[in-house]
Order: structure tokens, then sequence, then C-alpha cells
């Protein structure tokens, strides 16, 4: 079970397994925002599971480094559709194809199904008169460094839109 912890901003710092969540709870530090049906059942007392707590003090988030480029992060990006057709992306295909000096950069990479990488090849977008679904851009917010917001749980949705908008 995992639950999700806001800042004091609600803005969201990070998952911790509900034991984490019940002893910031407990010791007054956090409180329960949402709540699983499931209670915890202790042996003499019982307690509701946290799903989403807000911290009572706000937390610094340190200076945090731009996101490296990797495969799975674009994957993740573009939630696995193909930036060409929109069908299932497995693949990563540079825009501007590396071999005429196109770079390894969130701007010029996109996911790609198979059948689409195949038709592009070594060609540029006007070559083949395609356009892209959409503009690639490097991530930003929470969700680029809590790698467990990809799968979130149902109760955190509402929570999660508040610091989008």
């Amino acid at each position: 079970m995992r639950t999700l912890v806001l800042n004091a901003g609600y803005e969201p710092l990070a998952v911790v397994t509900f034991r984490r969540a019940l002893l910031l709870v407990l010791t007054g530090k956090a409180s329960v925002l949402a709540e699983d049906p499931e209670p915890v059942i202790g042996p003499s007392d019982v307690v509701s599971r946290p799903s989403v707590i807000l911290l009572h003090r706000y937390v610094r988030i340190p200076y945090r480094r731009p996101v490296h480029v990797t495969r799975r992060g674009i994957l993740r990006r573009d939630s696995h559709a193909c930036a060409y057709c929109g069908r299932h992306a497995t693949t990563v295909d540079h825009i501007h194809p590396r071999s005429l000096g196109g770079a390894d950069t969130w701007e010029n990479l996109v996911a790609c199904c198979l059948t689409c990488n195949g038709k592009k090849g070594n060609r540029t977008l006007r070559q083949l008169g395609w356009k892209l679904k959409t503009q690639p851009k490097a991530p930003r917010g929470p969700a680029c460094y809590i790698s467990e917001l990809e799968r979130p749980a149902a109760a955190w949705s509402e929570f999660l839109s508040i610091e989008a908008a």
C-alpha cells in the first residue's frame, strides 16, 4: 500500500509506505486527506489506512537538476503513444536523424511504433511530409522526479490535478 505525501502547499512531495504515513500522522506531523476503505487492525486499536496525507510544515525542496534523457523517460512522457500515428509505441525515434546532426535531446526524441520507425528510417519529417501529433518538450513538475506517480492510485487524482492547475 502506497501513500501520497503532499507538502504544506499541496504539491506532491513523495510516495511512501502506509506505515511511514501512519507514523507521520500519529506523531502529529501530517494529517489525513484521503483514506483507503481497508483499516489497519492492531491488537487494541483500529486505525484508518491513509491514502493521501498533508504535511503540517513546509519542506523546502532542494534544487533539482534537469532530468536526463532516457528511453524510459521518452516513452513515459509520450504515454507510450506513437508521435506519428498514435498507436502503441515501443521504440524511440529522432525527429531530426542523428546521421544528419540530430541530438539526443528531449525536443528531438519521440516515442514511435515499429512500423512508423521503419518507414521513417533516416529521413526528416519534411522529406516524408509527416507531422507530429504533439510537440515534444522536456518533462516538468514532480511527476518526472517521483517515479511512483506514473501509476497513481485512484484516490490521488483530485490531489494531483490541484498541482497541475
